[in-house]
């Protein structure tokens, strides 16, 4: 399909080591691809974002507002994980770059690595295995526990959460869990009306909660204390969540029984860059770098799913899936019979959400004689974005009349 902007000339830039298949599918497409395995500095990254029109990213990238600022070109931001909070997403969505991310893609892998670490905590497998490794046969049944008709508490039942549920009840554990927002229970879990409630009553206790300043330090000295003696917290959510410092004391304390951690407050940029946390060296307590969601499996599907969503945005224009910017979808036009030529225009434009903005554009295009054909408009607080069809005019009258608009953020002429 011919574009008002060479296909060739798109340029990717995909960080942290996105899985080569997202690579592969806008490399097919005709975009030109460059791929880095780690996470660059703010004074690296600023000259890649420089000319890069799509930049992808996983969970370490920092995009700051005016790292996004200081890139013009920049259409749209792929974040290759679930969450979302490394992107300033207010700035960018002022700017017009919607922001896609894979909030599905590794939710089995998360929750099988939670269910395996419940496991291993109980029955103290890490501890287990360091000491084979040091010569020592230690067969001793202490501390040791089955996980069946023990108690799970769930702090997050959305899609990760309810399917450690799942999996919980199936080995024979009862499950309870809390949530912000009201969740309907799977098979026999049950609701606990707060977080205190759930903390005093689990035999483990495991974190799928998003990154939000509800959920900084959401569990803390003062909610440890209230665990059950001789439990075990594990946090495979965000690092912000937990007071690491007071998990270790609780640990040191004996009055938690052992923890395991995938994220942590702070975390290296690579494997160059040294890693502490003062629960290293504790007693059954697994540390894993930031992995819940590394399988093959997932970081295949999470390609897949970011790099279809880029393509839809700069191919079509569609938002479906965008996380700051109002989610807008038209079909995908076809070359008409009549010939080369026909095909109307399509015209993508972000602009401040104020009134009478889409009434001055119906009135600049139908002063140039054209028709629109086909419209979707939505909007946010503060940010609107409309797919216009214009019927066969001049597209860059068209497109300059709309630049003209003071309302505008950004337009493009999609062909």
């Amino acid at each position: 399909m011919p574009t008002s902007f060479p296909k060739s000339k798109i340029r990717a830039v995909l960080l942290e080591g996105v899985h080569p298949s997202a690579a592969a599918a806008l490399r097919a497409e005709g975009y030109s691809v460059e791929a880095l395995n780690a996470a660059p500095d703010p004074e690296t990254l600023a000259p890649l974002l420089r000319d890069a029109h799509l930049v992808g990213i996983r969970s370490k990238t920092e995009l700051t507002g005016d790292l996004l600022a200081a890139a013009p070109r920049l259409l749209a931001v792929g974040c290759f994980c679930i969450g979302t909070n490394q992107v300033d997403l207010g700035a960018a969505r002022r700017m017009g770059i919607p922001v896609f991310n894979s909030p599905f893609s590794n939710t089995r892998s998360v929750a099988e690595l939670t269910m395996a670490e419940v496991i291993s905590l109980h029955r103290r497998l890490t501890d287990k295995s360091a000491q084979m490794h040091r010569g020592v046969w230690d067969k001793s049944a202490a501390g040791a526990h089955e996980v069946r008709g023990r108690t799970l508490g769930i702090v997050g039942y959305g899609h990760i959460g309810s399917q450690v549920s799942v999996l919980a009840e199936a080995l024979g554990m009862r499950v309870i869990f809390h949530d912000v927002v009201p969740r309907m229970a799977l098979g026999n879990a049950r609701a606990c009306k707060t977080l205190a409630d759930l903390l005093k009553e689990a035999d483990a206790v495991t974190l799928h909660v998003p990154a939000t300043r509800e959920t900084r330090g959401l569990i803390g000295a003062g909610q440890i204390k209230r665990m059950k003696p001789g439990s075990y917290l594990i946090n495979n959510a965000r690092g912000s969540v937990v007071d690491v410092r007071a998990l270790a004391e609780a640990i040191r304390a004996g009055h938690l029984a052992g923890a395991a951690l995938d994220v942590f407050p702070d975390e290296p940029a690579g494997q160059s860059e040294a890693f502490v946390t003062p629960v290293q060296g504790l007693g059954n307590v697994i540390l894993t770098p930031h992995v819940g969601g590394s399988t093959a499996e997932a970081q295949a599907a999470i390609a897949a799913d970011v790099s279809e969503k880029l393509l839809r945005f700069v191919n079509v224009g569609s938002t479906t899936g965008a996380v700051n910017v109002p989610e807008v979808e038209l079909p995908e036009q076809t070359q008409p019979a009549s010939g080369p030529g026909k095909r109307p225009h399509r015209v993508l434009h972000f602009h401040r959400n104020v009134p009478g903005v889409l009434s001055t554009m119906h009135a600049l295009i139908a002063g140039l004689g054209a028709n629109i054909s086909a419209e979707y408009l939505r909007t946010s607080e503060d940010v609107g974005y409309v797919v216009l069809d214009v019927d066969p005019t001049d597209g860059a009258k068209v497109l300059k009349a709309l630049q003209g608009v003071p309302e505008t953020i950004r337009v493009r002429l999609l062909w």
